[in-house]
């Protein structure tokens, strides 16, 4: 008796899902007349079609307010910050052997990769000859900006023309000291900016410099407007001597001009870059190799 109890019990709840689900007595389907879903969909329709178009509203309005070629708020970025390159890994950290190519090749093949597009020809067929110690100010109506050339060959002995290893091959290596763009600077503040780089512990290290950050690179228009820029560069040479063999050597270039900041000890960038080099000797390498 108690099996037929459970069993009519089951076949009750079963009925009474499948009801829910579809009522074929009232074409009602989970509860709900077809007409009742209809209202149903078409209300959130109709409100999220109202929260899509205030949005893409919002968002229109934004737009209009924001101008293509130049940043509506840069009052953060006052003063540009240096780069050095090479770069290779995570930090700047030149280790090499003048007579193991493999110790250097990496920042030769990363030297000669970004000097690319400086090549001569290259620069000639996209950039303009400008006059030095001038600003090259363009007027607003103009909507691409002409660039001025910065050739590789300016680098002279850190070019890579002459020495395909950059000096890495005599102990003398190059690096490539760059400074970040700002739109609508004038570098220097009327005066060509200046980099100097000195070493933070002794000795101190001889050094050579190529390349400049002229007057007439600036002001930098955007990426948008400035489609050809070229960023000049300033080439340092270190003339790592035999009594600098085997030590760390810790460089500090900062860029020095009226209206550029190099002593904000909150930012440690801003103006001012190191890197730490390192010359070994063949027993060094080799025992590293072992």
């Amino acid at each position: 008796m108690a099996d037929k109890d459970g069993k009519k019990d089951l076949e009750e709840a079963e009925g009474g899902w499948k009801q829910f689900i579809y009522n074929p007595g009232t074409g009602q389907f989970m509860g709900r007349t077809a007409s009742s879903w209809a209202l149903i969909f078409l209300f959130y329709l109709v409100f999220y079609g109202f929260l899509a178009g205030l949005f893409s509203f919002t968002m229109w309005v934004m737009l209009q307010m924001l101008d293509d070629y130049t940043p509506k708020y840069r009052d953060r970025v006052s003063s540009p910050g240096l780069v050095i390159r090479p770069k290779v890994g995570s930090s700047l950290e030149i280790v090499f052997n003048k007579s193991d190519y493999k110790s250097y090749e990496k920042y030769i093949n990363a030297l000669d990769g970004f000097l690319k597009p400086y090549d001569d020809l290259i620069q000639a067929q996209k950039n303009i000859l400008c006059h030095p110690g001038k600003y090259l100010i363009q007027p607003d109506i103009i909507a691409e900006k002409k660039a001025c050339q910065f050739n590789r060959t300016t680098l002279g002995d850190c070019s890579g023309n002459n020495n395909n290893t950059f000096g890495y091959n005599e102990g003398k290596p190059c690096v490539l000291v760059k400074m970040n763009r700002i739109i609508g600077l004038q570098a220097g503040g009327g005066s060509n900016p200046v980099v100097n780089c000195t070493s933070k512990k002794e000795p101190q290290v001889d050094i050579k410099y190529f390349g400049s950050f002229d007057k007439m690179y600036y002001p930098y228009y955007g990426k948008k407007a400035h489609v050809n820029y070229s960023q000049p560069l300033v080439a340092v040479k270190l003339m790592l001597g035999t009594n600098d063999t085997n030590k760390d050597l810790m460089i500090e270039c900062k860029i020095t001009g009226t209206n550029l900041k190099n002593d904000d000890d909150r930012d440690r960038f801003l103006g001012r870059t190191n890197g730490t080099f390192r010359k070994q000797d063949q027993m060094i390498s080799q025992a590293g190799r072992k």
